[in-house]
């Protein structure tokens, strides 16, 4: 039984280059780009590249100001009191600390902003809950101090 293609069909001639057959296979091969498109699209590249490192340098890189938990004492079902210290590179700046509680299922039970004066390092809290808490921990610390943290005058109740 003889396949339907004849052998001479499928053995090239000897007149044929190699890139005249590819070309009959695959296509012409696109056009090559000029050398400044291509030193164009490398520079944008590389920008590219240095921005999104800065970004990931701002968002993961070191942090300014640090809280760090000294150790907790819940004091009844409705309160813990939590103590902290605080590292930062600017130690002269005021600061403000979220500081929070939660129960057993790991569930928020209370928060509370801490104002951090200058040069202190030290500090202890007692943060109201809703339910019995479990452990106490700094949620973040930032240099963007609230007006009503910061201001002489607090607000009552």
């Amino acid at each position: 039984m003889r396949c339907s293609k004849e052998v001479d069909d499928i053995v090239p001639n000897d007149t044929d280059s190699p890139a005249a057959l590819l070309a009959d296979r695959y296509g012409k091969a696109p056009r090559k780009s000029s050398p400044l498109r291509r030193w164009g699209l490398t520079v944008l590249g590389v920008l590219f590249g240095i921005g999104a490192a800065w970004v990931a340098y701002q968002n993961l890189g070191a942090t300014p100001i640090e809280g760090k938990v000294v150790n907790f004492n819940p004091k009844d079902d409705h309160a813990v009191e939590l103590t902290f210290s605080v590292t930062r590179d600017e130690p002269g700046r005021a600061a403000v600390c979220i500081v929070r509680s939660r129960d057993g299922n790991g569930d928020e039970t209370g928060r509370k902003e801490v104002y951090i004066r200058p040069n202190d390092a030290s500090y202890s809290t007692v943060i109201r809950t809703s339910k019995r808490p479990n452990t106490a921990e700094i949620y973040g610390c930032s240099y963007q101090v609230p007006e009503y943290l910061s201001s002489a005058e607090r607000p009552s109740g």
